[in-house]
């Protein structure tokens, strides 16, 4: 029985870790795997299964999709089955975590408990602490419009004050400074002050459990996998998308390294696993995906009624709840219909809930100037482009292997053998229970 961290740094393809440490980079990845090696984990078979959101339950839980059943994001919240969160908890020790994906909230007595971005569960720990995870999620949500507003920026940089390590300092500089013209040094900003964070608590609380997940290397990988100078697509990224000699890729694994041996040096007693859930590969050629800027805007103008909240999610997805079930019926009617002047429709996905729906932009083909859409019954959007937001081009996509790393395994225990992603619930239960 021992302190645990659930490291969660999701969808980091740590083959592509071993291809950057051949060319002379990552050494402290290179030692960590010389002396605790690399499991691989097997998520599910189905690609339609294959999102983060399902795949973090399944590590949660210790149950495939098909034991679990929680599909989107968020809808953890209505789930009635069981975490290793409260069953720690049930059985006397203490749990901490830090936006672990798609996880409720369910603890009674959590020294901390921040939750991912995109998952309605109520925060749990100090006063600031719960008001900076708030705009931290407003940050996450905006970064592809640049929307999040003085205030919410404001708070972030509060958080970097009270929890930033003045080591830090000159990194967060930089970050900051680059993440005007850039969206990738403002995710790789926010996992930084995601860890720091984390670490302050941790130290301070010190639970049996502790949790810290983080998306910016997933976010990182699905707009710029093409620019890593390890991939393996034989194609890069258009200039105008990013600069052809840098790298986001290696940027944000030297990120997670740093983080890493520093976790290892100031808690040298905690043992770590460290789970990608997933891992990502390049896509073909193909889609470009965008984000609404205002979505209760766009609503109203394609001519969607009695919207009572429109809850954004990861990327494309939004929830939108209606006054009743059936104006809610009006709405799935206009989104399915919603199409470009040649036909190309906006929403593929829109799926009913009663008076909800859960709705994805699904719209694949590059928006320009003279992208045009006639809503029926609506005002017409002449622009489609002034009410989106570019998120990628799509560079990487989802693959069912992970990986697992445990400084708690012997040297050489990993061996690239393989586990059902689940069997990641177990070790940390017998980690931390002993």
């Amino acid at each position: 029985m021992g302190r645990t961290l659930l490291l969660g740094l999701n969808e980091i393809n740590f083959d592509y870790v071993r291809r950057y440490v051949e060319r002379g980079y990552l050494p402290g990845f290179a030692r960590l795997l010389r002396e605790h090696g690399l499991l691989h984990t097997h998520a599910e078979d189905r690609y339609e299964w294959l999102e983060p959101w399902i795949q973090w339950v399944t590590v949660h839980t210790g149950r495939s999709y098909e034991e679990h059943g929680v599909f989107r994001l968020g809808d953890i919240v209505e789930s009635e089955v069981p975490q290793l969160f409260e069953q720690l908890e049930a059985r006397g020790l203490s749990v901490g975590a830090v936006s672990p994906m798609n996880g409720a909230n369910r603890l009674r007595n959590s020294p901390y408990f921040v939750p991912d971005p995109w998952t309605g569960t109520p925060a749990a720990g100090p006063l600031f602490v719960r008001f900076l995870a708030r705009a931290v999620s407003r940050a996450v949500n905006t970064n592809a419009t640049g929307g999040a507003g003085a205030t919410t920026w404001l708070t972030v940089l509060a958080g970097l004050v009270r929890f930033a390590r003045p080591r830090h300092y000159p990194e967060y500089a930089r970050l900051l400074g680059r993440g005007l013209r850039r969206h990738w040094p403002r995710a790789m900003l926010l996992d930084r002050l995601l860890f720091d964070m984390h670490a302050a608590l941790y130290r301070r609380h010190q639970p049996d459990l502790s949790v810290l997940f983080l998306n910016g290397g997933a976010h990182i990988q699905h707009h710029y996998l093409f620019s890593s100078q390890v991939c393996e697509a034989g194609r890069r990224n258009p200039e105008w998308y990013v600069p052809p000699e840098v790298d986001p890729v290696l940027e944000v694994y030297q990120l997670y390294e740093r983080m890493v041996l520093e976790w290892r040096e100031r808690f040298p007693e905690t043992r770590i696993i460290l789970v990608t859930g997933l891992r990502q590969v390049p896509y073909p050629p193909g889609p470009h995906y965008y984000r609404l800027v205002d979505h209760a805007d766009f609503l109203q103008r394609v001519g969607v009624r009695d919207v009572v909240e429109v809850e954004p999610r990861m990327s494309r997805d939004f929830l939108v709840r209606f006054t009743s079930s059936e104006t809610a019926a009006e709405a799935e009617s206009i989104l399915r219909e919603l199409a470009d002047e040649q036909g190309r429709k906006l929403f593929e996905e829109v799926e009913p809930r009663g008076h909800e729906l859960f709705v994805t932009l699904t719209y694949p083909h590059e928006i320009d100037r003279s992208t045009r859409v006639c809503p029926p019954g609506g005002e017409m959007v002449l622009d489609l482009q002034e009410h989106v937001a570019l998120v990628a081009i799509k560079n990487g996509h989802h693959d069912a292997t992970g990986y697992c790393m445990d400084t708690g395994a012997a040297e050489g225990e990993g061996g690239g053998a393989g586990i059902p992603l689940k069997e990641v619930y177990y070790r940390v239960w017998q980690s931390v229970t002993g």
